[in-house]
């Protein structure tokens, strides 16, 4: 497989997995958490092909990686994808590029538009119809804190804009709390000698057990010359093994039984969540239950020091919600939405959003198709072009009445005293 299961495969797959076992087929041999965290180490001819060689991503000190140049084999028609990155660090872009731009985005795979051209993103779409440029600071793997730190970290430059758009999609609330991604994805991931290895340690969000409070971690292997120390099984242990997110997701999908019950308890009480441990309890499912509770709850800690990062800076934030993978279904089915605290928390707080699960399955109900069909319209995985410009002119009126002054071709203007300077090839 190659990058397209940056997101939305890696969640499809979760789910096709844990049902299938439920349905009562022979669940895969488990193993210790040490045991599974010993096979989560990298080649080292892999880490040199990610440090090395033209990649997809490329190394941060911070993030643990952000977008390179490169050309995936992951498109439309199984084309490859030019994927290129600006000196700003956004992805390149062409529409209206030299004009002042008041808009930055912010998020994972989604935001940075994986398997297509850079001109086929939703922001560029977008730029086109407003006359104005849109930045894409999205990285694929990107979880809601990790696009939190690039968005404070890209907002105190000379780029930063007034506008933030803040994309939470997926799995994304889970990768908040990871301390390195890898160590989920790892049996399922092709590295393609390095030049798809991303997901590797990074600045994270995790709780204090003692105290209930959430403490922002750095990356622990925060160099090149560290990185290497995933090459090793027992450091890969020693960083990892009291990751608590990454054990209840490893315990989620079957693949690990152990739990440390201590630190689970003190979770659980802290979420008020009540783990059953007696032997007939399905130890999977409340490790799903536990974590999306965890990871929910650290979703709205990170909203919150956005919006207070954005008044301090008198920057405006729109947080965008999509998840295809769960919440889609789920409002195709008529049954709740996982993600409801979250939702609730934008409505209570009064915060700029754009919930695009609601037009997507208003389409779906409209379109009046079977459910794969309608799907295959607009997702290889991620968006294809076309669903990346159905999204642009989904969130279009949302993005427009946020903007004062409106944009260029929103205003009244007499046609013949427009200026075209700056718009034109040829023009100063």
């Amino acid at each position: 497989m190659g990058l397209v299961q940056v997101g939305f495969c890696f969640i499809l797959l979760c789910v096709v997995v844990v049902g299938a076992w439920a349905d009562g087929k022979p669940e895969p041999p488990r193993e210790t958490f040490e045991a599974y965290l010993r096979q989560s180490a990298v080649p080292k001819a892999t880490l040199d092909g990610f440090l090395q060689c033209p990649a997809w991503a490329r190394f941060d000190p911070e993030l643990g990686y952000v977008l390179a140049n490169y050309m995936p084999s992951d498109g439309l028609d199984k084309s490859a994808t030019i994927s290129t990155a600006r000196a700003d660090g956004a992805r390149t872009s062409f529409m209206y590029a030299g004009k002042p731009c008041r808009i930055n985005t912010y998020g994972d795979s989604f935001t940075q538009c994986h398997q297509v051209s850079d001109g086929e993103t939703w922001q560029e779409y977008l730029a086109a119809h407003l006359g104005e440029p849109i930045r894409n600071f999205g990285m694929g793997g990107y979880g809601v804190y990790q696009a939190y730190r690039r968005m404070v970290r890209e907002e105190q430059t000379p780029h930063g804009a007034e506008y933030l758009i803040f994309y939470l999609w997926g799995d994304d609330h889970i990768r908040s709390l990871l301390r390195c991604r890898h160590a989920i994805i790892f049996r399922w991931w092709d590295h393609q000698g390095g030049r798809a290895f991303h997901n590797n340690f990074w600045a994270n969000l995790e709780m204090d057990l003692q105290t209930g409070r959430f403490v922002e971690k750095p990356n622990l292997l925060p160099t090149p010359e560290a990185l290497y120390q995933m090459a090793d099984p027992q450091r890969m242990v020693d960083l990892l093994r009291d990751d608590l997110a990454l054990r209840l997701f490893a315990c989620r999908l079957g693949l690990i039984e152990d739990l440390d019950r201590k630190a689970v308890d003190r979770l659980a009480a802290h979420l008020g969540f009540a783990w059953d441990w007696s032997p007939a309890a399905d130890r999977a499912a409340q490790a799903g239950e536990l974590l999306d509770l965890y990871s929910l709850r650290a979703t709205t800690h990170v909203l919150d020091m956005a919006r207070e990062f954005a008044r301090k800076k008198s920057k405006k934030l729109l947080v965008v919600l999509f998840d295809p993978a769960r919440v889609l279904p789920a409002l195709r089915d008529g049954k709740p939405r996982y993600d409801l605290a979250v939702l609730d928390y934008l409505v209570r707080e009064k915060v700029d959003h754009f919930d695009m699960n609601q037009v997507q399955a208003a389409d779906f109900r409209k379109q009046k198709l079977p459910y794969d069909d309608y799907m295959g319209q607009y997702f290889i995985g991620h968006y294809n072009p076309r669903g990346n410009h159905f999204f642009a002119f989904a969130i279009k009126d949302t993005v427009v009445q946020w903007l004062d002054p409106k944009p260029i071709t929103y205003q009244k203007r007499d046609p013949v005293s427009v200026d075209f300077r700056g718009y034109l090839p040829a023009s100063p």
